[in-house]
C-alpha cells in the first residue's frame, strides 16, 4: 500500500475544497481493503479531522492500534455496543430513538456530553430520518443531554448518472434539515452530505465536513463521475493515484500438453503446449470467481491470461510466452508492472461489479505492506 498515494490524493482534495471544510477519511471495511490501521495511523499523520467505520469492532481496533482521531460510527450500534466503544471522542450517526436513549444512559454514566450526528434521510429510503422529524429527533438529543454535534446525509444518485437533478433535490431537503436542526439546538459543528463523487464535482456539497472514501484511495466512484469532471472541467486538474497493488509468489510452474484440460469442470483446454504458473490466492483472498478464464495478472511486465476456474486458494496463470518466469518470481493481480497495469476497475468489469467491491473483501488475511 502506497502511502505517497495516499498523502497525495488527500493533497488533492484539500485544493479541490472550499478551504474551511474539513475532511473525513472513511476506513471502514478495512480501509476499502488496504488495511484499518495502515490507513488511520497516515491519516492521522496527514491532519485528517476524523475517520469515519461502519462498527463497534473498528473502533475497537482503532483504538487498540493506538489511534486516538475522532471517529464516527456510521452504522448501527447495539445498546452494548454504545457501552463497549463510545466515549467523547466517538461520534455516532443516529437516527433512532433506541441509539438516543443508549446513548444518554452511557453520557449519565461517564458524565459527560456525548457527540451524536443526525442521520437524514433526504432520498435513499434505507437508514436515516425524514427531513421534517430532524428538528424534533434533535432537540430530543439535546434534552437527554447530548451533543448534537452533526446533521448529515447520503447521496443516492450522484456516481451511477451524469443527470444529477436528483442529487440536487436531495441537497435541498439536506439544507432545510439542517435548517431546522440549528433551529431546534442552535449552531452545529459538523454539516456533511458529500461523499467522494459529491467533494469531486460539486462545491455546493462541501458544508462544514466531507466525506471521502474511494477516492482516498486513488479510484474515481464510476465512470459516469469521470465523464462528469470531464464535461464540467475537461481534462485538467485531478489525478487520482490508487494506493493498492495486490501481488504473489509464482507457486509452481506446470507443464500442461495441449488439449489437457484445466482445472475444476474441466472448463479451458489449451490449444497448445503450455506452462502455467500456479498463484497460491484465490477467491477466500478476495479474487472473484467470476474471473475464470477472462482476467489477466502480470509477471516480468508482462499479461498472463488467468485459465481454468479460480479456486479457493489457487488461480492458474498462462506464462507460456513470457520467457525466464521461475517460481518464487512475482505475479500483479493489481497494480503496475513495469509499463502494464491491472486496475481494480478492470476486474470490476470482467467480474460484473464494481472497484469498491472487489477492494473491499480482500481478505484481512492477506499481509500489508506500506511503501513510500
Amino acid at each position: 500500500m502506497s502511502l505517497g498515494a495516499l498523502t497525495q490524493n488527500l493533497s488533492l482534495f484539500r485544493g479541490l475544497l472550499n478551504p474551511e471544510t474539513a475532511l473525513l477519511a472513511v476506513v471502514k471495511a478495512n480501509a476499502y481493503g488496504h488495511g484499518l490501521e495502515l490507513v488511520a495511523k497516515a491519516c492521522l499523520a496527514e491532519g485528517v479531522t476524523m475517520l469515519g467505520v461502519h462498527s463497534a469492532e473498528e473502533v475497537t481496533a482503532l483504538r487498540k492500534a493506538g489511534v486516538r482521531l475522532p471517529i464516527l460510527v456510521m452504522g448501527y450500534l447495539t445498546a452494548a455496543q454504545v457501552d463497549q466503544v463510545v466515549d467523547r471522542d466517538v461520534h455516532v450517526l443516529a437516527s433512532s430513538s433506541e441509539v438516543l436513549d443508549a446513548l444518554a444512559a452511557r453520557a449519565r454514566r461517564l458524565g459527560v456530553r456525548l457527540p451524536v450526528h443526525v442521520k437524514v434521510d433526504t432520498g435513499t429510503h434505507r437508514q436515516g430520518l425524514d427531513p421534517a422529524e430532524a428538528g424534533g429527533f434533535a432537540a430530543a438529543a439535546k434534552r437527554m443531554g447530548l451533543e448534537v454535534a452533526g446533521v448529515a446525509t447520503h447521496f443516492a444518485n450522484i456516481e451511477d448518472t451524469t443527470d444529477h437533478t436528483y442529487a440536487f433535490l436531495q441537497l435541498e431537503r439536506f439544507r432545510n434539515a439542517v435548517a431546522a436542526v440549528e433551529a431546534s439546538v442552535g449552531r452545529v459543528r459538523w454539516v456533511h452530505a458529500a461523499c467522494s463523487a459529491a467533494a469531486l464535482l460539486f462545491r455546493e456539497a462541501d458544508f462544514s465536513m466531507v466525506r471521502i472514501g474511494i477516492s482516498l484511495y486513488g479510484h474515481w466512484p464510476s465512470k459516469e463521475t469521470y465523464l462528469s469532471w470531464l464535461l464540467a472541467h475537461g481534462r485538467d486538474g485531478v489525478k487520482l493515484q490508487p494506493a493498492l497493488a495486490w501481488r504473489a509468489r509464482v507457486g509452481q510452474l506446470r507443464p500442461v500438453p495441449r488439449g489437457a484440460p484445466i482445472g475444476y469442470g474441466l472448463t479451458y483446454r489449451p490449444t497448445r503446449d503450455t506452462t502455467l504458473a500456479v498463484l497460491p490466492v484465490g477467491y477466500a483472498d478476495g479474487y472473484p470467481r467470476a474471473l475464470s478464464n477472462r482476467a489477466r495478472v502480470l509477471v516480468h511486465g508482462r499479461p498472463a491470461p488467468v485459465v481454468g476456474r479460480v479456486c479457493m486458494d489457487i488461480v492458474l496463470a498462462d506464462v507460456t510466452d513470457i520467457p525466464g518466469v521461475v517460481e518464487g518470481d512475482v505475479a500483479t493481480l493489481i497494480g503496475a508492472d513495469g509499463e502494464e497495469r491491472v486496475s481494480a476497475e478492470e476486474l470490476a468489469e470482467l467480474a460484473g461489479t464494481i472497484n469498491y467491491e472487489i477492494l473491499a473483501r480482500l481478505s484481512p488475511a492477506l499481509p500489508r505492506i506500506a511503501a513510500e
